[in-house]
């Protein structure tokens, strides 16, 4: 992981290894260490594991306030259909875009048959692409070529959400 991440820092930024530790206090399985690796990378994503390798960008796991102004600029005539255009780009060229969390129907103060309603149930917006173990270049310097085209290609939905959402103003809860 090191390595990978040294081979795109100059494209990407520094990365930052997870600890291999996993919070056992409330788990049945008190098992120590996590079974994959991930790093953020810039304002990107890459995970190892058994099940292969993995990349990504956007905003994961939004708090409060970021869903407020993601769910407004969605709505939004002009904004909105922008992000749809992006998120149809991504589609077209093999890249998910997906959501860790969604509600069931239409959040609260929005129509059910609003235009873009399945984006308005998202909590959370992730443009990436994972690769199982059999991929032949997994395990070959080319492995960080395939990482940065996808983190490249997600760029036009990170952008998006800099200016739509940004960085929480409300202060972190542990």
């Amino acid at each position: 992981m090191q390595a990978l991440l040294d081979d795109l820092s100059a494209e990407f930024g520094e990365g930052r290894i997870f600890r291999p530790n996993r919070d056992i206090r409330f788990s049945a399985d008190k098992s120590p260490y996590k079974t994959s690796i991930g790093a953020m990378l810039g304002q990107g994503y890459v995970e190892f594991s058994a099940r292969g390798i993995g990349t990504g960008a956007g905003c994961h796991m939004m708090a409060p306030d970021q869903l407020t102004r993601m769910r407004a600029a969605v709505a939004d005539d002009a904004t909105g259909p922008r992000l749809e255009g992006i998120i149809a780009g991504l589609e077209a060229s093999g890249i998910d875009v997906t959501s860790h969390d969604r509600l069931a129907t239409a959040p609260r103060g929005y129509a059910k048959d609003h235009p873009r309603i399945e984006l308005l149930r998202n909590k959370d917006l992730v443009a990436g692409l994972h690769w199982g173990p059999e991929t032949p270049w997994l395990h070959s310097p080319d492995a960080a070529e395939h990482v940065a085209a996808v983190l490249r290609a997600s760029r036009p939905l990170v952008q998006w959400l800099d200016e739509n959402v940004g960085a929480s103003t409300q202060e972190r809860r542990r």
